[in-house]
């Protein structure tokens, strides 16, 4: 077995426009490192913390890394233990599903010190125990995302089902994390128990187009479902500034631009010709309203996790 392993997931996007928890986008425009070593002390601790924080919580129902690592330590009956450490390349409380690319990442380095490690899809459940620590219930949607790579569809709950939507070629992510917060938690407290049936059936048909136009590489009508009239309305006063940044996006060329997961951070879809164009208005339009903003830009298809590196004795 290994000594060490060395996994990275990338960051995410929830919610994907229209598919409120039920649909997630791999952005491989960020990272987020995990390094297990492994060690006859069973359990997990913290190792050194670098990257975009120095300091993490050490205690696993506190950190999401820690969390997954233990999941699979646990189903696995292993008689080892690993010391983690994380190195932080996706922000967090962006939007980005920072914490998920954190339990990922642990969970598919854990795995490849076992004897018998788990598959990819076998990790999952795993990976939603990490991300329980930041949110529970876990949200599918960035976990699965960040394991698997592409457009994923949480297609069933019990028993697990997660399908990889295919998507259009010649397409761009361009997502900006603004000099704002949005804490996912209340976020959510403000939604709406209850919506009208017709906004529902509304809804429905768009979350239906958005994924035809997606299996059949039809832009225009992605271009035509790529509005979230049932979640995004009653968040859009979180960021002010959204309507302003839609706007520019659609007017250089997106297909449409909308939050990611909660935001604050703000995501659109391109055209490989326009993606110069859309991020640029999508920069001034922030600048305009006085709100700094970082770009990410990745393809539509960005892989999920993977295995870095392997170790046969510590360093």
């Amino acid at each position: 077995m290994p000594a060490k392993a060395t996994a990275s997931a990338p960051a995410s996007i929830g919610n994907v426009i229209v598919g409120f928890d039920i649909l997630g986008q791999s952005l491989d425009a960020a990272r987020d490192t995990v390094t297990a070593v492994r060690e006859d002390e069973p359990g997990v601790r913290l190792g050194e913390v670098s990257g975009l924080v120095s300091t993490l919580p050490p205690e696993a129902h506190r950190n999401t890394a820690l969390a997954a690592a233990a999941a699979v330590l646990t189903a696995s009956n292993s008689p080892f233990g690993a010391r983690l450490s994380i190195d932080k390349g996706v922000p967090m409380s962006a939007g980005m599903g920072g914490s998920a690319a954190s339990a990922v990442a642990a969970a598919v380095a854990v795995n490849a010190l076992l004897d018998d490690p788990f598959t990819l899809e076998e990790l999952f459940p795993f990976c939603l125990e990490g991300e329980r620590v930041a949110s529970d219930p876990p949200h599918w949607d960035n976990v699965m995302a960040s394991l698997i790579g592409g457009l994923v569809l949480a297609s069933r709950l019990d028993p697990i089902g997660v399908t990889s939507l295919p998507v259009p070629p010649g397409l761009t992510t361009i997502l900006f994390h603004p000099a704002a917060q949005i804490e996912t938690r209340m976020a959510r407290a403000i939604l709406m128990p209850e919506v009208p049936l017709k906004l529902v059936i509304e809804h429905s048909r768009r979350l239906a187009a958005f994924i035809a136009g997606c299996t059949t590489a039809n832009l225009a009508l992605i271009r035509d479902s790529f509005e979230d009239i049932l979640i995004e309305p009653q968040r859009a006063h979180l960021l002010p500034v959204l309507p302003a940044v839609q706007a520019a996006a659609r007017e250089a060329g997106a297909l449409g631009c909308s939050f990611s997961g909660a935001g604050p951070s703000v995501f659109a879809w391109a055209r490989n010709e326009d993606a110069d164009a859309v991020e640029e208005a999508m920069r001034w339009a922030f600048l305009d309203a006085g709100l700094a903003a970082r770009a990410y830009r990745a393809a539509l298809d960005s892989p999920g996790a993977r295995l870095e590196a392997l170790a046969e004795r510590v360093e």
